[in-house]
């Protein structure tokens, strides 16, 4: 025996009404706008910039006398300690110097003691009235002449000591040797200045990078901002580092103005090497698990046809409210529209409100249009960090009741759609016979 299946008729409406609303929100109003969706994630506002990787303190080691490189103990990338000894100038013109000085020296020792003799010999006469005033005058004089040529002599000794000890070139600093700038037998000439024999740095361990950054971004670094870069070395990796200074002076380069920022980077493991190009990206602004939303939806110019369409879903959720609760909001809504009313009326007049509060307008679950005020939190410059607004503190100190019928029971959460563009039709508007505003045909 066949059964005969009934179905409500109430079911098949129901289930036509559905479907004509899907239908008419896919091919009527949600046609005439783009859509980007709310998500949730991290956000980072930095700024970008490149330098070099230098150590932090470098040695420039020289010698002061001329002469050939006769001993050369050390190479590129040797470590070395302070004190050791880096390489040799041949002495022999240096140590010919020292024993001309040495004699100079005796020869003059041996005038001053017989300066010095004599005037011991002839001071008895002199105070016994033997010899003039006239005679002895002279040996006066010889002994104090053939004194300072002797500390003369002495002084150039010295001199001649202290070059032959510039011969021997010595590391000032425990480091590692990243430049050696002579070879074994090659002639330096310091006539004028001291040439640079090594380059020595002191501590690789611990780099530093000087970052060039614009001034229209300067103002955005601060000593001990956390830092993050890469170099092309090691593409798949990154590095961390501290902002350590800004220096004032300015550099221009092609018109526009750059500051250094020096930034400490800790190099434990000595992949960064001395002259590397860094890109840095200096941390301005860190949020984590926060909602965010496309900036154009945030700009969002809303259309007349959009206004009158809220205006209307308000109106019909206030009608719906106990008359007490009604009658209060019709009295802060007039506030609201009238001159100095808030955000709320800044909104809707679309004169310019508080620069950290938007509107994000979109449709609800019955193809109806609404909006929720945001407070906008940091930006990457594509997407923006976003937070409902609580009417009780922020909008005309509505109560909590009020604000639920005024929202419409709505929240902002991850995936929700919302308008991010009004788009264009093409063909001639037609006129609305509900709403007296020009209808946007769907697309």
């Amino acid at each position: 025996m066949k059964r005969k299946v009934l179905i409500p008729l109430g079911a098949v409406i129901a289930a036509l009404a559905m479907i004509l609303l899907l239908w008419a929100r896919k091919n009527g109003t949600e046609g005439a706008y783009q859509f980007v969706e709310i998500t949730r994630g991290n956000l980072e506002n930095t700024v970008s910039a490149t330098g070099t990787v230098n150590p932090v303190s470098t040695v420039e080691v020289g010698t002061q006398v001329s002469g050939i490189i006769d001993v050369l103990n050390v190479d590129f990338n040797d470590v070395v300690r302070k004190g050791q000894v880096l390489a040799v100038l041949d002495t022999s013109l240096l140590k010919a110097a020292v024993l001309d000085a040495q004699a100079q020296v005796n020869r003059t020792q041996a005038l001053y003691d017989q300066a010095v003799a004599d005037h011991q010999r002839n001071l008895p006469l002199f105070e016994k009235g033997f010899i003039s005033e006239q005679e002895f005058l002279p040996l006066e004089i010889s002994v104090k002449t053939t004194r300072a040529s002797l500390q003369s002599a002495r002084v150039a000794l010295g001199r001649a000591e202290t070059n032959l000890g510039y011969a021997v070139i010595r590391s000032p600093i425990y480091g590692t040797v990243i430049q050696r700038a002579v070879e074994q037998g090659q002639t330096v000439a310091a006539s004028l200045q001291a040439p640079v024999l090594f380059i020595i740095a002191e501590d690789l361990s611990q780099m530093e990078i000087h970052a060039q950054v614009d001034e229209s971004d300067i103002g955005y670094i601060r000593e001990g901002q956390a830092v993050r870069f890469d170099v092309q070395a090691y593409p798949d990796r990154m590095f961390s580092g501290i902002v350590k200074q800004v220096r004032l002076q300015p550099t221009t380069v092609q018109n526009v103005v750059n500051y250094t920022v020096i930034v400490d980077a800790p190099n434990p493991d000595g992949l960064l090497l001395p002259g590397m190009t860094a890109t840095i990206d200096f941390i301005i602004e860190q949020r984590e698990d926060v909602l965010l939303v496309s900036n154009a939806a945030l700009r969002l110019q809303p259309t007349q046809e959009m206004l009158q369409e809220i205006r209307r879903t308000m109106q019909r959720r206030l009608e719906s409210m106990p008359d007490s609760i009604r009658n209060q909001t019709r009295e802060r809504t007039a506030r609201e529209r009238s001159p100095g009313g808030g955000i709320m009326r800044d909104l809707f007049s679309g004169e310019d409100s508080p620069s950290d509060v938007a509107a994000l307008w979109f449709l609800d679950e019955h193809g109806q249009m609404n909006m929720l005020p945001v407070r906008k939190g940091a930006t990457d410059g594509q997407q923006t960090e976003i937070v409902l607004l609580d009417p009780p503190a922020d909008v005309a100190g509505v109560t909590r009741r009020e604000s639920a019928g005024w929202r419409g029971n709505v929240k902002l959460h991850e995936g929700q759609q919302v308008i991010s563009a009004v788009l264009e039709d093409k063909e001639e508007s037609k006129a609305s016979p509900q709403s007296g505003m020009p209808f946007r045909r769907p697309f």
